[in-house]
């Protein structure tokens, strides 16, 4: 007797909020069977991008997607979220044994708990990936990490949604949930900036093409990073060079002194931690950090 597994139910899915995230994220479950059925969006541009990642779904107003949806997802700005919760639970538009989902980094599960009272089941996965409103993020989230969040009970559900998508589910704590979000925050937007910054500075001294000339050196350092942590750093700083880093902030004084705080609060930090793990001599660390502390001005 052959015995055939049967497929989990497929959902029928909504999307509020049509930013940059909302739409992939539905995308990836359209992706793995289930039907994306309403959007809402407010500006021209989340319709255009909702159009692009979901073509063929009706554009209407978010009361409309709950009554459509056996899964909705909150796409929205986190501080706009509450109030979102708030209102869909207080219109009665949440219905009981819906799926409700956001994908905020900052909260977990308890900002969803008007929804909760309200009959859903509340659950909350934030992919930890950067989104540009373009299908190469649905592609993206194969393989990404997604921070879950959720009640003891949903939490298989959950992970069930993320290994759907192609997804490595991450359980977080309700209460870590800020922490968490603030590491990812540090760890990629902090790096957009320097990256950004790192490639004016490279301008102002005559390189045509800083993106090119990086690439491989921040890719290596990246590389080395993740495998090796502190034990990567290298530069003047971690080699405890006080003259160069005196030079580096005399120039940025001179031609950038937008860039001198953040150079500072950098080269401060991977101070201290080259110090702690014994790659900094102290011989060296005084007149490092006497440097610093002059900002380049003597």
């Amino acid at each position: 007797m052959v015995v055939v597994e049967e497929k989990p139910a497929r959902l029928a899915v909504g999307v509020v909020g049509a930013g940059r995230v909302g739409p992939a994220v539905a995308a990836a479950l359209r992706n793995a069977g289930h039907r994306v059925v309403a959007a809402s969006g407010v500006s021209e541009a989340s319709r255009r991008r909702a159009g692009t990642l979901l073509p063929g779904v009706p554009l209407m107003e978010p009361a409309a997607v709950l009554r459509r949806s056996d899964l909705v997802l909150l796409t929205v700005p986190d501080d706009a979220l509450p109030a979102l919760v708030n209102g869909l639970a207080e219109t009665g538009a949440v219905r009981p044994g819906q799926l409700v989902v956001h994908t905020s980094g900052r909260y977990g599960a308890a900002v969803l708990n008007p929804a909760l009272r309200a009959g859903g089941l509340p659950l909350a996965l934030h992919p930890a990936m950067t989104f540009t409103g373009t299908p190469v993020d649905v592609q993206r989230l194969v393989g990404c990490s997604f921070g879950v969040t959720a009640p003891g009970e949903l939490r298989m559900a959950a992970e069930a949604l993320v290994i759907e998508m192609g997804g490595e589910p991450e359980w977080i704590e309700e209460a870590a949930r800020p922490l968490y979000h603030a590491g990812l925050a540090i760890g990629a937007n902090h790096l957009v900036t320097l990256v950004a910054q790192s490639m004016d500075l490279l301008r102002a001294a005559g390189v045509t093409e800083p993106g090119r000339m990086l690439g491989p050196l921040l890719g290596a350092a990246l590389d080395n990073a993740l495998r090796s942590g502190d034990a990567a750093l290298t530069g003047p700083v971690a080699r405890g060079d006080a003259g160069t880093v005196t030079a580096h902030l005399r120039e940025l004084r001179a031609h950038a002194p937008e860039a001198v705080a953040s150079y500072v609060a950098m080269a401060r930090a991977t101070a201290d931690r080259a110090l702690a793990n014994g790659m900094l001599k102290a011989e060296y660390a005084a007149a490092l950090l006497g440097a610093l502390a002059d900002d380049g001005t003597r």
